[in-house]
């Protein structure tokens, strides 16, 4: 009886150890990086990155011209009288609120347009993480900003990323 006994929690061991060896281990991919080396990601930022340097500096133009009106308004102050002067200040201050609102208005608009294409590219790589985890027989998926410490045999950011550039060469954005 005790011999009996012996085999079946051997057996009963060695079957938990076995099932736990076998264990689905969740594959994990890097997004961030996704996003920022796919062909799709880097054409948008690149596109985006013009657009904003592009608006910077029609605005940066616009700003040197108020600093020369500025410039000439303070040199007129004893010339012109006080009233005229006040308007002067008064139509300056309002170009520089226009500025500044043209400044944010840019910077809203790069951001939004940022997140849509983030948004559009996730889209996209939803159905190719899916598809790929079938593939593999992989049953979960994190991102890595998630983990701690993994082993780099369970990173899928390189063959995801093949993936995605075959399938999306780049996001519309205008």
């Amino acid at each position: 009886m005790k011999l009996a006994l012996k085999k079946i929690i051997v057996v009963l061991t060695l079957f938990f150890i076995n099932f736990n060896l076998n264990a689905d281990v969740p594959s994990y991919v890097d997004f961030k990086y996704i996003l920022n080396q796919s062909t799709a990601g880097k054409k948008a930022q690149s596109f985006l990155k013009n657009k904003l340097e592009q608006g910077l500096k029609k605005l940066s133009e616009q700003e040197k011209n108020i600093l020369k009106e500025e410039k000439q308004i303070i040199e007129q102050k004893k010339l012109i009288k006080p009233d005229e002067y006040k308007n002067k200040v008064d139509s300056l201050r309002t170009k520089v609120l226009n500025l500044q609102k043209e400044r944010d208005k840019l910077l809203k608009s790069v951001s939004e347009q940022r997140l849509i294409a983030r948004n559009e590219l996730l889209k996209n790589l939803n159905p190719i993480i899916s598809e790929y985890m079938q593939e593999k027989k992989i049953r979960m998926v994190v991102d890595k900003k998630s983990i701690l410490l993994a082993d780099q045999n369970l990173d899928i950011t390189k063959q995801i990323i093949e993936i995605l550039n075959k399938k999306l060469k780049s996001i519309k954005l205008n």
